[in-house]
């Protein structure tokens, strides 16, 4: 592409940046479309990210995607938040408005449209969630709004996974999440139900990768499916468990190029079809070297 004075910049703020695949998904979906656009890193080194975003602002910057530590810092330089991205508490993806950025949260919207290619849905299953940290939260929220039947938050500190329930309960109605002690999970064996597990602890990332939060088979028993949202590894101890005990298994790697998609199109209007989500898939695990 010919980069000129019309080029619109998009980027991601974090620190540090420089390991992101991010450029690889957005340079290659403007390539694809003639887009007049190039994605780059943008390191914010801590206590910057105000100049960072007034230096984006002066330059017309398009968009922006925001990654750690920054998502829920972001939130106070922000001319609007999409209402999604208000209940999580988090942003990953700036659009610019007249006047500043409006804020979305791609993530959560990114791992459900993962999950309908893989053909899972929520609606009406029994979700169980290991963590209760913000990404965990941020699963219950996107279960409870697409359906679920019942939502069991399952973590070594049983107050935050309560706490996560209660603003569940809070806003979707009572009774619908359920917290549990990491050691109290064998309530969870007796009776037919299985679930749709998500894995959204950091256990099973490096230096921990063959951890599993709870490695006892008869959990793993009663999970028909399980997402891991690690994805380096690609194959994590969770995603192993799942397997030799006859469930489905996947891990973020399409959580992370769908929250991308679903930014790029916010920024720039275009549809992305499911042929050119599987190119980008395939630029991306090679940037990885995974394929």
């Amino acid at each position: 592409m010919t980069i000129d004075a019309e080029t619109k910049v998009c980027g991601l703020i974090g620190y540090p940046v420089g390991h992101s695949v991010s450029p690889v998904i957005h340079n290659n979906l403007a390539e694809h479309y003639g887009q007049n656009l190039v994605y780059v890193p943008l390191p914010a080194a801590p206590g910057k990210l105000g100049e960072a975003l007034a230096g984006a602002d002066a330059f017309d910057f398009l968009g922006m995607n925001v990654t750690v530590p920054y998502k829920s810092e972001v939130i106070p330089y922000l001319k609007g938040i999409d209402p999604l991205a208000k209940r999580i508490g988090a942003v990953n993806t700036l659009v610019r408005t007249e006047g500043g950025y409006k804020g979305y949260n791609t993530d959560m919207p990114g791992l459900y449209r993962a999950m309908c290619g893989d053909g899972v849905g929520i609606e009406g299953e029994n979700v169980l969630i290991l963590g209760a940290g913000g990404v965990a939260r941020a699963v219950a929220i996107l279960a409870a709004r697409y359906g679920a039947a019942r939502i069991v938050i399952l973590n070594r500190t049983l107050e935050k996974a309560q706490k996560v329930a209660e603003e569940v309960n809070r806003t979707f109605g009572p009774g619908l999440a359920q917290a549990l002690g990491a050691g109290a999970y064998a309530s969870l064996l007796p009776g037919e139900e299985k679930f749709l597990a998500i894995q959204a602890t950091n256990v099973g990332m490096f230096p921990r990768t063959e951890e599993a939060v709870i490695e006892d088979p008869g959990l793993y028993r009663k999970i028909h499916t399980g997402y891991d949202l690690i994805f380096n590894p690609p194959e994590t101890r969770f995603m192993t468990l799942v397997r030799e005990n006859g469930g489905r298994a996947f891990n973020g790697l399409k959580m992370l190029l769908y929250q991308g998609i679903i930014a790029h199109e916010l920024w720039t209007g275009a549809s992305v079809d499911e042929a050119l989500a599987e190119k980008a898939f395939t630029e991306m695990k090679r940037a990885m070297h995974l394929e």
